[in-house]
């Protein structure tokens, strides 16, 4: 049975006590870490404990010690080391899984219908400036990511100048602190 992270969700932790746990999936060189890098300080403005876990698919153990040794975290973000296109996270180590892609990866990569892209509770569009240098047309790709989501959101980021962080960070919160 083919089952998507918001149908997870929806079964199983919202009832689950603990932190939120963030997956964040990608490609390498999709923009991973320095979506972490930004997102960190910024959470914490919020006054939100977070803690990280990179380079770890499937191994609950880590964030089972994190909950257990810093219980007054909010979330946890758990970096993949880098994917490829038909990687999926694994639902028994995330609550939400938010997948990023990166504009010099091509304005096709939404029209492939990879499974992240398709069945993340969240698509990030990484890089967005570098577009002009890649000749990526945003507003194409950016409709082409909406069309196959079904709905779910698709948030386009510049890490560098943080343009997207705040929308990213107000899904975020929202779909996985329910604030």
């Amino acid at each position: 049975m083919d089952i998507t992270p918001t149908e997870m969700l929806s079964q199983e932790t919202i009832h689950k006590p603990g932190p939120a746990r963030i997956g964040i999936g990608g490609p390498v060189g999709s923009g991973k870490t320095s979506l972490i890098e930004v997102l960190l300080p910024r959470l914490q403005e919020q006054g939100y404990q977070v803690a990280v876990i990179t380079n770890d698919l499937v191994n609950i153990e880590a964030a089972e010690w994190l909950e257990a040794e810093f219980p007054e975290l909010d979330l946890i973000l758990v970096e993949s080391g880098g994917d490829n296109l038909a990687s999926t996270f694994s639902f028994d180590l995330v609550d939400y899984w938010m997948f990023v892609i990166d504009v010099a990866g091509g304005d096709d990569i939404p029209r492939k219908r990879g499974p992240g892209v398709l069945r993340s509770n969240l698509l990030v569009i990484n890089k967005a400036d570098l577009a002009p240098h890649v000749r990526v047309d945003l507003d194409s790709m950016m409709t082409d990511a909406r069309g196959v989501r079904d709905g779910r959101p698709v948030v386009l980021t510049d890490c560098h100048r943080g343009k997207g962080i705040d929308e990213l960070i107000d899904i975020l919160t929202r779909e996985t602190l329910f604030r």
